[in-house]
């Protein structure tokens, strides 16, 4: 495998061959890595406003919470706290600009739940039972209006249920004046989706009973087990709930960054077997430069499947000896990576990189499959015609 042929050539032309699959390989690593970077980039700030567990009714869009849920939900172990949650689409008026959004009433554990709070760039997060509500920076952007403007109130609408006909336009629908006393800031989607309010501004708007409810938000023990705790749910509420985690409440995000995923694996294993031709064509390439020996051997003997498995030996060590050195390559650029932040995405953040010990893996299984594949072809060629010629 490493000694050199006399025909200078063909060393060049392995040591291409050996070259592109090692840099296709690191490729391959350092890629793979960078999407688990940014699958844990996203959920990372998911987490701000996407609690560990959500119950979600199974039929409409509000359901009834009972003393009884709350002592059951209360009974099950590895919950360290959960927040009562009103959401439902209004509309929202600042002088003459409308726009629909999203209020989400929460209750004063809230913020035990999840960490939305640390999200606030502009005034302060909601006092209970005031009229005080938080918005995003995409509606605030799209309404013109900022915090603590009392001369200029947000009016916030819903439609009324199962309203005929009403004496006045007013009849249609529930109105509130709210003040917005935050504004903040994750990403471009949650901040021109979500405004935020005291449950019971929500309640009064959205005419919800005291124990009616959108959903219950969970927040789990940091040592608990997740699947544990929803077998613990489902038997406790039966089929009352649909129980989601964060990456099932953000499933089209994480649809498109695993297909994103899928996709660029599927080109980057085409450029591995593009850059296994080379050892294709450097395995041939020898076995015409060793033909006369090949020949000597073949007279004193030795068989064609001998002769054969001398190279494709040699092609499958060339392969996995480059795809090994290339995974090295790879670990060593994604640690930089992690360590240094050497490649910024702004000049606060560094690109997100993780290294995934199943990536590694794959990466491995992919070189070694795709490698020996071709060492078998390339090992073909020597028939006892080829070799007596």
């Amino acid at each position: 495998m490493f000694s050199k042929s006399s025909n200078n050539a063909i060393n060049i032309m392995t040591l291409i061959a050996s070259g592109g699959v090692i840099i296709a390989s690191a490729a391959l690593l350092i890629v793979l890595s960078v999407f688990a970077g940014l699958k844990d980039f996203s959920l990372q700030y998911s987490s701000f406003v996407d609690p560990d567990l959500k119950l979600i009714p199974t039929e409409g869009k509000s359901f009834q919470w009972t003393e009884k849920d709350k002592a059951s939900l209360i009974k099950i172990d590895g919950i360290d706290s959960y927040s009562k949650i009103v959401e439902e689409r209004i509309f929202i008026k600042s002088d003459n600009k409308n726009l629909v959004a999203t209020l989400k009433g929460v209750d004063e554990n809230y913020l035990k739940v999840t960490n939305i709070d640390s999200m606030v760039t502009k005034g302060n997060w909601i006092t209970p039972g005031t009229n005080d509500v938080v918005s995003g920076w995409g509606i605030s952007n799209n309404l013109s209006f900022g915090i603590l403007d009392y001369l200029q109130p947000l009016s916030l609408y819903v439609p009324k249920v199962g309203v005929g006909q009403a004496s006045t336009p007013q009849g249609y629908y529930n109105s509130v004046y709210v003040t917005n006393v935050g504004l903040f800031e994750i990403n471009e989607e949650l901040n021109n989706k979500y405004m935020f309010a005291d449950i019971e501004l929500a309640r009064q708007l959205l005419n919800f009973a005291d124990n009616q409810l959108s959903a219950v938000e969970l927040k789990l023990n940091n040592d608990s087990d997740e699947d544990h705790i929803r077998s613990q749910l489902k038997a406790t509420f039966g089929d009352k709930f649909i129980i989601k985690n964060r990456a099932e409440l953000n499933d089209a995000l994480f649809k498109m960054l695993n297909t994103e995923n899928l996709a660029i694996y599927l080109i980057f294993t085409l450029v591995i077997i593009i850059a296994l031709f080379n050892v294709i064509g450097a395995i041939i390439m020898m076995i015409l430069d060793k033909k006369k020996s090949l020949n000597t051997l073949f007279h004193l003997g030795t068989e064609t499947k001998a002769i054969k498995s001398i190279f494709f030996l040699q092609g499958s060590l060339m392969t996995i000896v480059s795809g090994i050195i290339g995974v090295v390559i790879g670990i060593i650029v994604v640690f930089v990576q992690q360590t240094f932040e050497l490649v910024m995405l702004t000049p606060d953040l560094a690109y997100p990189v993780r290294l995934n010990f199943f990536n590694v893996i794959l990466v491995l299984v992919t070189i070694f499959a795709f490698g020996i594949m071709a060492s078998k072809i390339a090992s073909q060629r020597i028939t006892p015609s080829l070799i007596k010629s």
